[in-house]
Order: structure tokens, then C-alpha cells, then sequence
């Protein structure tokens, strides 16, 4: 009796499946343009699309300074940051008065 209930409504789900599968419409409009707005958002992104042709150096920070610079900026993830205790904060002395 179980076993038979479950074929008929497995088989009223299929049929019902194939039923409202002729009202899939297709969209070929907007297949056509799938895609144009993820590449027109890229494209707004790029600041000077003619940029690889400049060949000028850049002005400003030296090399050895540079790469200092991202040296000590990737050394400054290596050790964590002190951590504060929460039992601290405002018993310095001072209150909002300035005292």
C-alpha cells in the first residue's frame, strides 16, 4: 500500500514536471546580451585603457626606498599587534573634564 502511494505521486510529480516544462519560455534577448553588462562594468574599471603605451618613468619614490617600504609593509603582518586588556580602557586618569 506505502510502496504504491509512493509511485503515484512520483509519477504525478513527474508528470507534472513534463506538464509545465511547455511553458519554459526561451529568452533569446537576453541570451543575446548575456554577459554585456559584467564586461561593460570591467570596462568602466580601468582608469587609462592606454596606459601600457606610456613610457615614461614614474616620479616619486626611489627604488631602494620602495622596496623598504613593502618590506617593512608585509613585516608589519608578521607580528600581531599588542592586545589592550578591556579592563583598562578610561583608567588612565583622565576623565572628559581633562583632569
Amino acid at each position: 500500500m506505502k510502496n504504491q502511494q509512493i509511485i503515484i505521486r512520483l509519477a504525478l510529480v513527474t508528470a507534472a514536471c513534463a506538464l509545465l516544462n511547455g511553458c519554459l519560455s526561451s529568452t533569446p534577448v537576453w541570451d543575446r546580451a548575456f554577459g554585456d553588462s559584467v564586461k561593460t562594468v570591467t570596462a568602466m574599471q580601468v582608469l587609462n585603457p592606454a596606459a601600457s603605451a606610456n613610457t615614461d618613468p614614474v616620479a616619486g619614490i626611489d627604488g631602494t626606498a620602495a622596496t623598504a617600504s613593502q618590506q617593512n609593509y608585509g613585516k608589519s603582518f608578521m607580528t600581531p599587534a599588542p592586545q589592550t586588556s578591556v579592563f583598562t580602557i578610561g583608567v588612565s586618569g583622565s576623565g572628559a573634564s581633562g583632569n
